[in-house]
């Protein structure tokens, strides 16, 4: 069996300049070295795109600049934590600049998540401020912070930065909210700080700083902050803009969230890497998508499947209108050769796959844009072949490689792979072997090098593109107080990919409907996690020792 260190078959498909003889050079070794390199390249030209507005480089240095004043000016420390549960909007990116301006770690939030998640991530990660929406401070942070008076609020609104308002996007009622003990994001732009708040501004950060806290789920189904360095998230910016070969200027289509790893790298960074705009849209929607392509142009967009499925199956998405993508790539999920030829047959661009996940700060394998994706005899896709600076083999319970064709866990090394997770030593410990990050995810890699995937992280379940541990969802549905025992699983789903099933027993006694249920979880989990089907059984099935047998109840 040969070793991880010698075996690289894909490097005779691998795009010049291949890892063996002439190395890919990492240019920058921080997010603010890569923005004011596009702000030098690029200052007076587009940096953002929302709706009917254009936020310039320039522009988009001065509103950050102004955020950090105001951080530094408050008393931030070098290394605080500020939380972002924000939508894609401009102040997404404004604020997550001016937060590495200023020294401070930003914390992504799924703005999805409701107050028992917020609660659990602010209190995780310390966070000593928090900017939202102004209808999440009223429908869920209001009550989370009466518990956490030292978090301060800074709220904004989706009308910020536009004037098209688009109903079909931005609702009235969203932003008619009342704050008390909250400040207005555009107060603190629109305000004067002196030069003793100014100077101290960071130009560049230490490539071993944090950047993000990029929230993901153990094995437990305990939320676990994964720490994207500055040198992270600055190497797989550029290493995505070589290996797609996008040129310089040339727009990219935000069409997965921000607050997720593929929208955080493969939209924001990535355009700064490119020197290029973002197109933002607040939240998906396929007409919207669709006509805010054929506006702005964009040549890039990467996003979850199911998105593009929403676009290929909306009757008023036309191929012209999204015929200026040159590169269409999708992750986060299997993709059925059937599909992407759907999506091929309609638009006429094809569909390439990459694979990562959030301790490799998104992309770790992809398919080259020269190359036709392999398809194996289950007529799934490859996720491709290790990018620029990374290697990855395919490997036993030990962590001993494996021959081309054999089945075990892909491992990954490179420089986009985080240090480890928040606070949490020994998961991060244990979260390596030799160096290669264990994904948990298992695949094969065939004699050529193409990577597959042929299943996941045991029990994991991924609705949407987007990772539901069990447990998470199990420990709100024991708190329902007729609830005796419960097990979650995914299902197979025709859009989703996967949804949520919970089988439950109740108490004795107790009497509760499916859909009572199911409207319970709703309130408490983001939209992605609540069960869509309960199902109510007398007892679950277990072993001999008590330990209920999932793999039946998918069955």
């Amino acid at each position: 069996m040969t070793s991880a260190s010698t075996t690289r078959p894909w490097l005779s498909i691998t795009p010049a300049p291949a890892h063996s003889s002439s190395p890919f050079a990492l240019r920058h070794t921080d997010m603010l070295s890569l923005f004011h390199h596009a702000r030098t390249q690029s200052g007076t030209q587009a940096a953002l795109h929302y709706f009917d507005q254009t936020i310039t480089y320039a522009q988009l240095n001065y509103y950050s600049d102004q955020f950090a004043a105001y951080l530094l000016a408050n008393g931030l420390q070098k290394g605080e934590r500020v939380a972002l549960y924000l939508q894609n909007i401009p102040q997404f990116t404004i604020c997550a600049l001016g937060i590495w301006k200023a020294g401070a770690v930003g914390v992504s939030i799924n703005p999805m998540n409701r107050a028992h998640e917020l609660t659990q991530l602010l209190h995780d990660s310390g966070s000593s401020t928090l900017i939202l929406h102004r209808n999440l401070y009223e429908q869920v942070a209001r009550e989370v912070l009466q518990e956490l008076p030292h978090v301060q609020a800074i709220v904004t609104s989706s009308k910020d930065f536009q004037s098209r308002n688009d109903l079909r996007i931005i609702k009235p009622e969203d932003d008619t909210a009342t704050c008390p003990d909250a400040i207005d994001l555009l107060e603190i732009l629109q305000a004067t700080y002196t030069e003793e708040y100014v100077a101290p501004l960071i130009k560049q950060a230490d490539q071993h700083d944090p950047a993000m806290l990029v929230y993901t789920s153990g094995t437990t189904g305990v939320p676990k902050g994964a720490i994207i360095t500055h040198g992270n998230l600055s190497a797989d910016a550029q290493i995505y803009r070589a290996w797609i070969d996008i040129p310089d200027g040339a727009a990219i289509l935000a069409m997965s969230p921000l607050f997720h790893v593929t929208g955080l790298v493969g939209h924001l960074a990535l355009a700064f890497a490119c020197s290029s705009a973002t197109v933002l849209m607040c939240r998906f929607q396929p007409e919207v998508v669709a006509e805010a392509t054929q506006e702005y142009q964009p040549q890039f967009v990467v996003g979850a499947i199911t998105a593009f499925i929403a676009l290929m199956n909306h009757p008023k998405v036309s191929a012209k209108q999204l015929s200026s993508l040159k590169r269409v790539y999708t992750g986060g999920a299997p993709v059925p050769a059937v599909l992407a030829a759907e999506f091929e047959a309609k638009f006429g661009m094809p569909m390439r796959n990459c694979y990562g996940l959030t301790e490799s700060t998104a992309l770790a394998l992809s398919v080259p844009p020269s190359q036709n994706t392999p398809v194996d005899a289950d007529g799934a896709f490859s996720i491709g072949i290790p990018v620029f600076c990374t290697d990855a083999y395919i490997a036993d319970e030990q962590g001993t490689p494996m021959a081309p064709g054999e089945i075990g866990e892909i491992m990954l090394r490179g420089p986009q792979i985080i240090p480890g997770y928040w606070n949490k030593p020994a998961e991060s410990q244990a979260s390596f072997i030799n160096g290669y990050l264990k994904t948990g995810d298992v695949g094969y890699m065939n004699e050529a090098g193409w990577f597959f995937l042929v299943d996941r992280k045991k029990d994991m379940i991924i609705a949407s593109g987007y990772k539901v541990w069990p447990k998470e969802v199990e420990d709100v549905i024991y708190s329902h107080p007729a609830v005796l025992e419960a097990a979650v699983v995914g299902v197979a789903d025709p859009y989703r990919g996967e949804t949520v099933k919970a089988v439950i027993s109740l108490k004795p006694g107790h009497i509760v409907t499916s859909d009572a249920l199911i409207d319970y979880c709703k309130q408490r989990l983001a939209a992605y996690k609540y069960p869509r089907v309960i199902e109510i059984v007398d007892e679950l099935p277990k072993t001999v020792t008590g330990k209920i047998l999932r793999r039946l109840l998918r069955n």
